[in-house]
């Protein structure tokens, strides 16, 4: 009796060991590959598998070889044909560093069904600070495709950077207003809608002294008010009078600056750095530079400018 429970003892367990191996094989197998790639092309549906280490030391190379801003060591890293063409890059880009520091945190290797090649995927902070004095600050996600010789031949980056780069953020300012507005406090964004595009046009179309072409930048009833604190609403009359009193005109543009305030409508305010020449037909010249501001509104067109002016600088 004692012996027929032994034996049944040991079958229960021999069971469990058995499907406990089998667990453990079919989770090791399963996790040697996996993800997919969704893109076109022969690639569509391919899984991925765990890298070699190699490529992940190459990239750690690399970090240490750029900190160090050796471009000769960092150039060893990659293929001649890549090293080729990232050569004048990567020497001039970090001699323009006093220093420059790049710190991964995460290296993930990954192998692409049926390629030679390993993608590193690596995730770091980068500090630069520019012989010019400027500080940038970065969070980056890079990608390292490394050959079978565990070099590089080629690279894709994204950034985020950091509230404390002195540039190169997608907001920044301070819109105050009369401090009563419900937006006052927030920072300013730059606008694409085309405004500068709108703005270089007007700027041709009124050297060119072309009344209708002037007033489609222009939306209904919009008004103008000059650095005299002249108020005018521009009409297609409004605009062909004011040719007819000019023998030429010349309005030379510095910058343009289109902005609008954080998480609010599509409406933006476009500042714009000039200087206009304008010759009367009394033979008068009036030449300034000027800063004016063009308010776009949600249709894309100005609805009111406001022109600020001074001297030209004395010689």
């Amino acid at each position: 009796m004692l012996q027929v429970l032994i034996n049944q003892f040991n079958k229960t367990n021999m069971k469990k060991l058995l499907y406990s191996l089998t667990l453990c094989s079919s989770l090791f197998l399963t996790a040697q590959s996996g993800g997919v790639f969704l893109g076109e092309g022969e690639n569509n549906g391919k899984s991925f598998t765990i890298g070699s280490d190699a490529s992940v030391e190459t990239v750690k190379k690399i970090a240490k070889d750029y900190s160090s801003k050796d471009a000769t060591a960092l150039l060893s890293s990659y293929t001649k044909e890549f090293s080729d063409r990232a050569m004048d890059w990567s020497t001039k880009w970090l001699g323009s560093m006093e220093t420059i520091s790049m710190d991964p945190y995460m290296i993930i290797p990954v192998k692409m069904e049926g390629s030679e090649n390993t993608m590193v995927l690596a995730w770091s902070t980068e500090d630069r600070n520019f012989k010019d004095g400027s500080i940038e600050n970065l969070n980056l996600m890079e990608i390292f495709t490394v050959d079978k010789e565990n070099k590089v031949t080629a690279f894709a980056q994204w950034s985020r950077r950091l509230e404390s780069s002195n540039f190169g953020l997608n907001y920044g300012g301070k819109f105050i207003g009369n401090g009563s507005s419900e937006w006052s406090g927030r920072p300013l964004v730059f606008s694409n809608r085309g405004e500068v595009g709108i703005i270089e046009k007007l700027v041709e179309d009124y050297n060119n002294k072309d009344a209708a072409a002037c007033a489609e930048a222009f939306a209904d009833g919009a008004e103008f008010l000059d650095s005299e604190g002249n108020k005018m609403v521009l009409t297609n009359e409004l605009w062909e009078s004011l040719f007819e009193s000019y023998t030429e005109l010349s309005w030379k543009i510095y910058s343009i600056v289109p902005l609008k305030i954080q998480n609010t409508d599509t409406e933006s305010g476009v500042t714009v750095f000039s200087r206009e020449r304008r010759v009367l037909e009394d033979g008068t010249v009036w030449e300034k530079e000027l800063v004016e501001w063009f308010y776009f509104n949600k249709e894309g067109k100005i609805a009111r400018a406001t022109q600020y002016e001074r001297s030209l600088p004395k010689e």
